[in-house]
């Protein structure tokens, strides 16, 4: 039964209590529902009730907050009050499916509420419902036809749902009753008219938007976005020459904008003076010293003659200045200063690095160390070329070399942590970062803070390396946690950039959340959540005293006395450790609650805490490995390792339909990767050993299964994708993994295939000959300690500054025990700066 109707007296209270509640003067509010509930003839009001469960949770009582809300809904379930309460409930602990369907049971109560239709509009727009969010704006522009964000939220469903011609009418509709003098300049109206032109580049109307710009061109406020707009149409509507001379006015205003340059080169459609043009530019910014010229022409190296011409010229320049200070020997004219030549070597050592002549590289970088030793570009350039042999470790030594010549500079800080990352130097990073981290914290949470995710990314790679997956998931959660954070803090400009006319800038936003985890952020901290979780499956973390007892049977009696005092030493540091971070964590959760104790905000509660101990040993990997994966499907589906990755989880949980949909889509993007290749043949062979599947699967992986190998057994598949890529060690390796996979009789020629080192080869580098170590360290073809010895050996005659392939040092037992070989992974050899 609805509750009483509430008299004169009670009503005003009631309606202060609402208005405590828009003010966040929530103790006063609930003052106020003390003294409606304390009279027994209103002490079961349902609306009273859920407003107070609704102020209780502002100030962090959710347990309460739902139990005085659900009640008061019980006793007035006709309200639309209640049910608005309850949504608005369900919204604060994030759970808009539940909370639209609230809004939606009460407008059945009052239909025409603006303010619960406001609210489901909010919701809807966050959740991407554009069609509901249409009918509702649609509901609200009927309503309120004299506001303007009944217009503008209107026109904006149309525009998302990409039906621009009814957006553009509405939006024109609007911008006819806006009262604004010609010679007036007002800013939302000059966004408006900035909005109706974005629209009309999307619709493709580059004639009417190129007019439409020129109309309004006075009472635009962004006079550069005007030209910009100029440029881009008049380039679409080939009118080169016009579109060419807005370009040099937009140079001369900005000439560090790319953008500007590229619009300027396809009006001028350039000819093809390429070395006189370039001879020009190069002396130019010798003597000047522009340290970033290498970056700028960096863009020109996919073309071999231009990378051949730049070498000629430059390798001319440098023996000319070291013999007589001027670019060539037979000029005459005023002679270079020093420091011509030294950036003239400094862009040769970046030129060799970037064409994979490390040891040149080094040669001409040293040179300038030589004579400079106090530039930081120096030591940062000797650290990039150390990183790109795969010597982390002497990378992280020069960075750091590069970061202590100036301890004040931010950058070179963070670079000088990112390569300490790589060398698995996590203490060393996290000091490093340290310099620039709140006090009283420690660099970890402070930068889990600031969500600082290339550091949390290269942490989790770094842990991860380590062995250390507990902690690594920890980082890999918290990046997680982010991006749920980012798509959550949108929700405050649903109405702000309505209101203050910014809807360029809304629009942007809106299409950037709904791509947000296509970032490469998301993608890294997902890919080693989802290693980690496969790993975990396969090796489950067992008791520590039972592998101590297997790792103990072959050893003599002193070496077990000996390994064991190792172990107790270990185990205490590891105590110590973990209780300093439990008194840590015990503060910082104090510091907290107190936090939230002051507040008197809309809080959701704390989150449940990510402990790494926890973490590593999930109940099921392969379901949490699915969370991360989920987003890369949905969004990063043109990406082959998003596939791959789905194939390893779904063969493992033996779901044969889910695996030949991932080997498929990997198929349609890139049929001949070694990757893909490896899950065919373990695919296939899945299939022919599991008789009992039903028969409609059995008939569909038949089926597709004909298209891939074209009725070839696996053996003879595997042959002929070795032969049809005799020159490629990565897909060498694959096959012949394959070989053995296939065939364990086979390991010697297995082994013979992957380790070829001739001629033909053509990416006969770190990368690529570090995984073929790697392979034959982790069992890939079984036991093959010889063929390590002569493989790492045969790779250090090949690069000689690659840690990976250096011979054992004297403290290390043997040659591949000393080797690190998880420290290097795809990544780590990347050309990223």
């Amino acid at each position: 039964m609805p509750s009483v109707p509430l008299p004169p007296k009670e009503s005003n209270l009631f309606k202060r209590i609402l208005k405590c509640y828009e003010q966040k003067q929530y103790k006063n509010g609930l003052k106020f529902c003390k003294m409606i509930l304390s009279n027994p003839k209103f002490a079961e009001h349902g609306e009273t009730l859920a407003m107070k469960g609704l102020t209780l949770n502002c100030l962090g009582k959710k347990e309460e907050a739902y139990e005085f809300v659900r009640k008061g809904l019980r006793n007035d379930v006709k309200s639309h009050v209640c049910w608005h309460v309850y949504g608005l409930l369900q919204r604060s602990d994030k759970k808009y499916d539940e909370a639209i369907k609230c809004y939606r049971n009460a407008l059945k109560l009052d239909k025409d509420n603006l303010q619960i239709l406001r609210d489901l509009s909010l919701l809807q727009i966050q959740m991407r419902d554009l069609e509901g969010y249409r009918e509702t704006r649609y509901q609200l522009l009927q309503l309120r036809p004299t506001q303007r964000a009944s217009w503008i939220g209107y026109a904006i469903a149309y525009h998302l749902l990409k039906d621009y011609d009814m957006a553009l009418k509405l939006l024109e509709e609007f911008r006819k009753t806006q009262q604004i003098p010609p010679n007036k300049i007002d800013y939302e109206y000059s966004e408006l008219i900035l909005y109706q032109n974005q629209v009309m580049r999307e619709a493709d109307l580059f004639q009417e938007s190129l007019e439409h710009i020129e109309t309004y061109e006075k009472q635009i406020c962004d006079k550069l976005i005007v030209e910009e707009i100029k440029g881009e149409m008049l380039l679409k509507l080939g009118r080169l020459k016009e579109a060419g001379e807005v370009y040099k006015e937009l140079i001369e205003r900005n000439a560090e904008n790319w953008y500007y340059y590229e619009g300027l080169e396809k009006s001028l459609q350039p000819s093809e003076k390429f070395r006189e043009l370039m001879d020009k530019f190069l002396r130019v910014n010798f003597s000047k010293g522009c340290p970033p010229l290498f970056t700028t022409l960096k863009s020109l190296y996919y073309n071999p003659e231009k990378v051949s011409t730049i070498q000629e010229l430059v390798t001319g320049y440098e023996a000319s200045l070291r013999a007589c200070d001027l670019f060539g020997p037979c000029e005459n004219g005023e002679r270079e200063p020093p420091t011509t030549l030294l950036w003239v070597r400094y862009f040769l050592a970046q030129h060799f690095d970037k064409l994979g002549q490390c040891s040149l590289a080094l040669d001409y970088i040293n040179a300038a160390i030589a004579s400079t030793p106090t530039l930081i570009e120096l030591f940062y350039l000797k650290a990039k070329i150390y990183k790109h042999v795969g010597n982390l470790k002497e990378a992280a030594k020069w960075m750091d070399e590069a970061q202590s010549l100036d301890t004040a500079d931010r950058f070179i800080n963070s670079k000088c942590a990112k390569y300490m990352l790589r060398a698995n130097m996590v203490k060393d990073a996290e000091e490093m970062c340290s310099k620039f981290t709140r006090e009283g914290t420690s660099a970890m949470e402070n930068l889990n803070e600031m969500q600082c995710m290339w550091f949390q990314t290269e942490c989790a790679a770094a842990y991860q390396r380590l062995g250390k997956y507990g902690d690594a998931l920890k980082k890999c959660h918290e990046v997680e946690r982010h991006f749920f954070e980012i798509t959550d803090d949108q929700f405050d400009f649903h109405t702000y950039c309505m209101r203050k006319m910014t809807l360029r800038a809304y629009v942007d936003l809106l299409r950037l959340e709904d791509v947000l985890r296509k970032h490469a952020f998301y993608f890294k901290a997902a890919r080693s959540a989802i290693e980690i979780y496969l790993k975990l499956h396969d090796n489950p973390l067992t008791n520590e005293s039972k592998e101590q007892e297997v790792n103990s049977e072959n050893l003599s009696a002193k070496e077990l006395k000996k390994m064991l005092s190792k172990q107790r030493r270990a185990q205490k540091k590891a105590k110590l450790e973990e209780e300093r971070k439990h008194a840590e964590r015990e503060r910082q959760q104090k510091n907290q609650k107190k936090k939230r104790d002051e507040e008197e905000e809309e809080t959701s509660g704390p989150r449940e805490e990510l402990v790494p101990e926890k973490l590593e040993r999930a109940e099921n990997p392969l379901e949490e490995a699915i969370k991360f994966l989920i987003p890369l499907k949905n969004l990063i589906g043109d990406n082959i390792d998003t596939h791959l990755l789905a194939f390893e989880i779904y063969f493992r949980k033996g779901k044969f339909l889910l695996m030949l949909q991932s080997v498929k889509r990997a198929f349609a993007i890139n049929s001949n990767n070694p990757w893909l290749h490896e899950c065919l043949i373990k695919f296939s062979k899945a299939v022919s050993d599991h008789s009992n599947l039903p028969d409609i699967v059995s008939k569909v992986l038949s089926q597709e299964m004909q298209k891939i190998f074209v009725n070839k057994n696996l053996e003879s598949f595997n042959e002929e994708f070795l032969k049809h890529n005799a020159t490629s060690i990565q897909h060498q390796l694959s096959g012949a993994k394959m070989m053995y996979f296939l065939d364990k009789s086979r390991q010697e020629k297995a082994i013979a295939v992957a380790t070829r080192l001739d001629k033909n080869m053509r990416d006969k580098n770190v990368k690529t000959l570090t995984k073929v170590f790697e392979a034959l360290l982790d069992g890939s073809f079984g036991s093959c300690h010889t063929q390590c010895e002569e493989y790492q050996a045969a790779c250090h005659k090949l690069f000689p500054f690659t840690s990976a392939f250096m011979p054992a040092t004297n403290e290390d037992d043997s040659s591949i025990a000393s080797v690190n070989h998880t420290a290097i992974n795809h990544d780590l050899l990347s050309n990223e700066i």
